[in-house]
C-alpha cells in the first residue's frame, strides 16, 4: 500500500466516491487530493484532500473529503491518507491543520484536539456552519499542529499488510487466454471458415 498525488484522470473516481459517501465537494479540485493504492493491483483504496482558505487575515488548511472503501477498512488506510495530507500541509507551510468531523476521537488519535467554535477564525467559523447545516449539526472543529501528528504503530502495521477483505468471494475474471484462445486470432463463434 501507499499513498500518491490524485492524477486529473482520477477525477470522475474521486467524484463518484464523494458522492457515495456523502463527503463534502466543494470547490473541487482532484490536484488537492491524495489516493490510497494497493500497489500490486493499483486498486484505489482511500482519498483525501488539503482545502487552503484564504482571508484577510491569512491562510488556513483544511484537512476534508476523506473517505475510506468499505473493503479497506479498519486497516489503517485512512491515518496513511491523513499522515500524507499533513505531510502535504507542512511542506506548503502550514504549521497547523483543521478539519471538521464527524467522529472527533478517530482523530484524536493522531494528535488532533477540538476547538471551541469561538476560537476559530471568522472564515473557518463560516466554513463549519456551512458543514453543520449542509451535513450534520454535530459536526466538531479540530485543529492539529503539524509537527504534532503522531502514527499509532498498529495503524502504520495494518497499512503495511492491508487487503481488501473480499478478496476471497471475488470470483477471478475469466478471459480467453484462461481456455487457450489468442483473443487475437479467434474467429466468429459460428465462423465455418468457408
Amino acid at each position: 500500500m501507499y499513498v500518491r498525488d490524485a492524477k486529473n484522470r482520477e477525477e470522475v473516481w474521486l467524484l463518484d466516491h464523494i458522492e457515495a459517501m456523502g463527503l463534502d465537494d466543494a470547490a473541487f479540485r482532484s490536484r488537492d487530493y491524495v489516493v490510497a493504492l494497493d500497489e500490486e493491483t493499483n486498486e484505489k483504496a482511500g482519498f483525501g484532500r488539503i482545502r487552503v482558505h484564504k482571508a484577510d487575515e491569512g491562510e488556513y488548511c483544511e484537512l476534508t473529503g476523506m473517505g475510506v472503501l468499505e473493503a479497506w477498512r479498519g486497516q489503517g488506510v485512512g491515518a496513511h491518507v491523513i499522515e500524507r495530507l499533513i505531510e502535504k500541509a507542512g511542506d506548503a507551510g502550514f504549521e497547523e491543520v483543521y478539519s471538521f468531523a464527524l467522529e472527533p476521537n478517530y482523530l484524536a488519535q493522531f494528535g488532533f484536539e477540538p476547538v471551541p467554535t469561538a476560537e476559530l477564525p471568522d472564515l473557518l467559523r463560516r466554513r463549519l456552519a456551512t458543514k453543520r447545516e449542509s451535513m450534520d449539526d454535530e459536526i466538531v472543529a479540530m485543529r492539529l499542529a503539524v509537527d504534532a501528528f503522531e502514527m499509532p504503530a498498529r495503524l502504520r502495521e495494518a497499512f503495511k499488510m492491508a487487503v481488501p477483505v473480499d478478496t476471497e468471494e471475488r470470483e477471478p475474471e475469466e478471459r480467453a487466454e484462461d481456455f487457450g484462445i489468442d483473443p487475437e486470432s479467434a474467429t466468429y463463434k459460428y465462423d465455418t471458415g468457408r
